[in-house]
């Protein structure tokens, strides 16, 4: 049975809302309850690397999550990662890590939110790690994109090609 190791960094997929001081904080992650509600039959084993918002994502903090990568046992790895700098953390992991499917996703909208589209994001992570050969992905908004040719467009909220 193919197994899948997901990695959890924060980003606005975990994040939660003070509805006294209107700001978005960490607390713990949701995947468990999001792989709960989804029914999900696969083989997953959750790990937290980090809570934190990419922008302040550290070079260490991008060589603890190659390390955790190559130390796994899965070939098949997700890691959820705030948006604003999934295509820099790509970009090292592809340089570092070769013989692994690695499949990055995220959420616009923070998951407790309720119409987030983290739930969406997740799914598709799940099914692309499955499917797609060994490689670096981004996975967002019903899409893969290499790790080479993906950039948020900040504009529309969304992830797109280079080209």
């Amino acid at each position: 049975m193919m197994s899948i190791r997901i990695f959890v960094t924060g980003g606005t997929f975990d994040k939660e809302y003070n509805e006294l001081t209107g700001e978005l904080f960490f607390k713990e992650t949701h995947l468990p309850e999001m792989l709960s509600r989804a029914r999900c039959t696969i083989d997953v084993t959750v790990r937290t690397l980090m809570m934190i918002d990419s922008l302040n994502m550290s070079e260490e903090d991008r060589e603890l999550i190659v390390h955790q990568c190559r130390a796994a046992e899965e070939d098949k790895i997700i890691i959820t990662h705030g948006t604003d700098t999934m295509s820099v953390t790509a970009r090292v992991l592809a340089e570092k890590v070769k013989d692994k499917t690695i499949v990055i996703t995220g959420a616009m909208i923070p998951y407790k939110f309720g119409s987030s589209d983290g739930f969406f994001n997740l799914g598709g992570a799940l099914a692309f790690a499955q499917t797609l050969p060994p490689g670096v992905y981004v996975a967002m908004n019903g899409r893969y994109f290499t790790w080479d040719n993906v950039r948020k467009n900040r504009q529309t909220g969304q992830f797109e090609e280079l080209q």
